[in-house]
């Protein structure tokens, strides 16, 4: 197997697992892949995955594009893959204030939560598996969640990748259209292409995402949303409160965490196309990144926010492997 491909005769073995969160009544939903032969778990071959403000672990981290998903691809290259929905998210349970109209309560799941239902995972998959640490990745408005986690723990974490996180911003962010914040929003995710395909240049939109792939991918996203059909169709309820705090922390001038207390080795993947994190902004951001053990940013280019559901994801893939797989330490240490 070339190392830097999927190898289909690879078994890979998925598990569902509820874990209970730090509320009572809340219940966190993990995936986890694996090859079928692993027998052996480390924390250099363990990594947990958090995902973003609007769509699930099922929805940005395991749909199947050219045969295989992202999970898929880092258990083919021998990872005990996890991937955690937070509450409100996936197959977690979502607060009972989802079932209500959202104009009735406050944005719910605000970034403090989400810090804390990863937290809740990893600790579990550290007693699961026995470890001291695991590698810890985050993409979008969970880059703030696994940047702010391992602030305060770096001893549980081995490496972090963070895919596009989110930073401050002296210009209004995409994601944030303005108006009241009921306690979520729902996203029509069929009709959502455009709007992703708007940040690539014009000439350059049509083979971004091959083709199938968008409706693969919708069609995932729907079915991570258990009331999609009856409730509203088409439609997914995404929580509000990553949208309250890019409006407290990201465009008020606040950081939500200090990245100068991230001590691990840090990878920053970003698209040259990405308009919710301009690259003005993951500069700024990963200039930030003074604590760090050592960090490297890989820029992708032909690529938007959405990078890993495009052509060039496999850039991405593999850049994160080859972050997780090497052993560096800066001269002098």
């Amino acid at each position: 197997m070339s190392n830097n491909t999927f190898d289909p005769s690879i078994s890979i073995v998925t598990e569902n697992i509820n874990i209970a969160s730090d509320t009572p009544g809340i219940e966190l939903s993990i995936r986890n892949k694996r090859p079928d032969s692993m027998n052996a778990f480390s924390n250099e071959k363990t990594i947990l995955m958090v995902h973003g403000a609007t769509y699930s672990i099922s929805s940005l981290y395991d749909v199947e594009l050219d045969g295989f998903t992202f999970l898929d691809y880092l258990a083919s290259h021998g990872y005990d893959v996890y991937a955690v929905d937070v509450r409100g998210y996936g197959g977690s349970t979502r607060p009972p204030e989802m079932e209500q109209p959202a104009d009735q309560n406050p944005p719910l799941v605000r970034t403090e939560t989400g810090v804390r239902d990863l937290g809740s995972a990893v600790d579990y998959v550290l007693k699961r598996r026995n470890l001291s640490k695991v590698n810890v990745l985050g993409m979008s408005w969970g880059g703030t969640v696994a940047g702010a986690y391992t602030s305060r723990n770096n001893d549980k974490v081995n490496k972090l990748s963070l895919i596009a996180p989110q930073w401050l911003s002296t210009k209004p962010i995409p994601i944030d259209t303005g108006g009241p914040l009921g306690s979520y929003r729902l996203v029509p995710a069929g009709s959502t292409k455009e709007r992703w395909l708007s940040a690539a240049p014009e000439g350059k939109r049509d083979g971004l995402i091959p083709e199938g792939w968008f409706e693969k991918w919708v069609d995932a996203t729907l079915a991570s949303d258990p009331n999609n059909k009856s409730m509203h169709p088409e439609h997914i309820r995404a929580t509000n409160g990553p949208i309250l705090d890019i409006r407290e922390y990201w465009t008020a001038g606040k950081a939500f965490y200090d990245p100068n207390a991230i001590t691990v080795p840090v990878l920053l993947v970003h698209a040259e196309w990405d308009i919710d994190v301009p690259l003005d902004l993951a500069q700024s951001f990963f200039t930030s990144l003074t604590g760090a053990a050592y960090r490297r940013w890989v820029e992708i280019g032909e690529g938007t926010h959405m990078v890993l559901l495009e052509k060039n994801r496999v850039q991405a893939f593999q850049a994160i492997q080859s972050f997780l797989e090497e052993v560096y330490t800066p001269a002098g240490q």
